[in-house]
């Protein structure tokens, strides 16, 4: 009696061949790829935009007052702008302290230190959220939470406006032809 036989990748249970998919190909290609030199990676680094995420934050707190005050001023209300830039400064703040957590030297020591203080700080800017919006009511008097979440809601919507104000300008390749 026969042993079980060995099937090539490309045949099936029933012996017949199958035709290598896209994975197999993209699996090929990988292999033939060469890794970057020194330059080529320098030349990449400079290409690729670079965002602070303080120049974020600066742009969150910019947007979040201009807005704050078109609401108070539009709407004849200080109670709504304040309710407003109340909601920004809870996204504000604790992504602030956040950043600063994560920029800190501890923070970069080594990949486990990464991403125990990624995990500890996105915890503090969470606690620190979900505190300063339990405190809204007595924090602004006469809180309108539509303006509040409203104001929470543009201010964290703002990281899409940073990351296009933050593309660096692309200049024109030179042309060859006349």
């Amino acid at each position: 009696m026969k042993g079980p036989s060995r099937m090539t990748k490309t045949e099936s249970s029933s012996g017949s061949k199958l035709q290598p998919n896209s994975h197999d190909e993209e699996m090929l290609q990988e292999a033939e790829l060469q890794p970057w030199s020194a330059e080529q990676v320098r030349v990449w680094r400079q290409s690729q935009p670079q965002l602070s995420v303080w120049r974020v934050l600066i742009t969150q707190l910019m947007v979040a007052v201009s807005f704050a005050s078109v609401v108070a001023v539009w709407f004849e209300s200080r109670s709504l702008g304040l309710s407003w830039l109340y909601g920004a400064l809870t996204v504000v703040i604790p992504s602030a302290l956040f950043a600063r957590g994560l920029t800190s030297r501890t923070a970069s020591v080594n990949a486990m230190a990464a991403a125990l203080g990624f995990m500890v700080w996105q915890s503090v800017k969470w606690v620190l959220s979900v505190l300063l919006l339990v405190l809204a009511p007595s924090a602004v008097p006469e809180l309108s939470w539509p303006a509040l979440l409203a104001g929470l809601i543009v201010t964290m919507k703002v990281y899409w406006l940073a990351l296009v104000w933050g593309r660096p300008a692309r200049t024109a390749a030179p042309s060859t032809t006349l």
